[in-house]
């Protein structure tokens, strides 16, 4: 991503909530969440179902003691009880069967990600359906890897201090290094799962780049703003009194909208520091001088304008 060139601060704030507004991401964020919603059952589905073919054992109680750190103690139990039977022995139908099915669920939330990402930029999709289909699958498969990686590396942690503790002792130094090393790993693999997004999703060509400020702040507000709300919902937010079981669901849209908000809130920082970049794209350019901006995001913005400058 080209160097943003030295604005003020106050100024880039302006233009980014001005951005944010044109972009309406709020309601795009409530899009992705209700895709993310249907795609992310199969995603886990078929991600217990692998587990148990893979030579570390525990991933799967790794990513669920996550999931229960990261949600309310009622969606995480309802993740538990939707795939805990599949964790508990290997079923190659069910693998087979459940793939084509768990891909294109999973691929369609992805997709739905891709067409909110080309708002952002202001372009509409040139890559054809089954190009575009094809990089949603990729970026699926990918990010299914990049959790299977990072708990592996978790896991496999933890057996190498369970093995030094047995040797050496368990000591408060050994402890607080693997707690550190478990977080990293985290954060690590999410800011590389959100900076491939921000690379492969939109239909611009750029550079890739693992640190961006969008993708930083996008990982920051995606870690605060999960335990917030897990706090916010298990203090003061009584959704299983309101709404019974079904309160379980909308804790989960809303985690899912809150992550919606934090991928298309970054992608708004970084598409804003490519326009002011020297050497960057203007908007509505898939690449610099290729302008083709989409006729509907254009006669939206130019609605808007007169507004904005009221």
């Amino acid at each position: 991503m080209p160097m943003m060139p030295t604005i003020p601060l106050k100024q880039f704030a302006k233009e980014l909530w001005a951005e944010t507004q044109e972009d309406d991401i709020f309601n795009g964020a409530a899009v992705l969440g209700f895709y993310l919603t249907l795609a992310i059952f199969p995603t886990m589905v078929f991600m217990m179902a692998v587990i148990p073919y893979l030579p570390i054992p525990n991933v799967d109680q790794a990513i669920m003691d996550a999931l229960r750190q990261a949600l309310p103690k009622s969606a995480a139990d309802m993740f538990a009880g939707v795939v805990g039977e599949i964790t508990r022995e290997q079923r190659g139908g069910l693998l087979s069967l459940g793939l084509l099915g768990a891909l294109w669920a999973t691929s369609s939330g992805m997709y739905a990600v891709m067409q909110q990402l080309n708002i952002s930029y202001d372009v509409k999709e040139t890559r054809g359906f089954l190009k575009a289909r094809a990089v949603a699958l990729a970026l699926s498969v990918l990010f299914v890897l990049l959790i299977l990686g990072a708990f592996s590396l978790i896991v496999a942690g933890g057996l190498l201090q369970d093995w030094l503790a047995s040797r050496f002792g368990l000591s408060g130094g050994l402890l607080a290094f693997f707690v550190v090393f478990r977080w990293v790993v985290i954060v690590a693999a999410l800011t590389l799962a959100v900076a491939l997004i921000y690379y492969l999703a939109p239909d611009v060509k750029q550079d890739f780049a693992f640190i961006t400020p969008g993708a930083l702040i996008s990982v920051a507000t995606l870690l605060l703003a999960s335990v917030g709300f897990a706090w916010y919902a298990q203090n003061l937010g009584d959704y299983d009194a309101s709404y019974g079981s079904v309160g379980a669901v909308i804790v989960l849209m809303l985690w899912l909208y809150i992550a919606g908000l934090a991928i298309l809130f970054g992608s708004e920082i970084n598409a804003l520091i490519e326009h002011h970049a020297k050497d960057g794209k203007d908007k509505g350019e898939h690449a610099p001088g290729q302008k083709e901006r989409d006729p509907a995001i254009a006669a939206q913005s130019a609605q808007r304008a007169p507004r904005q400058r009221a």
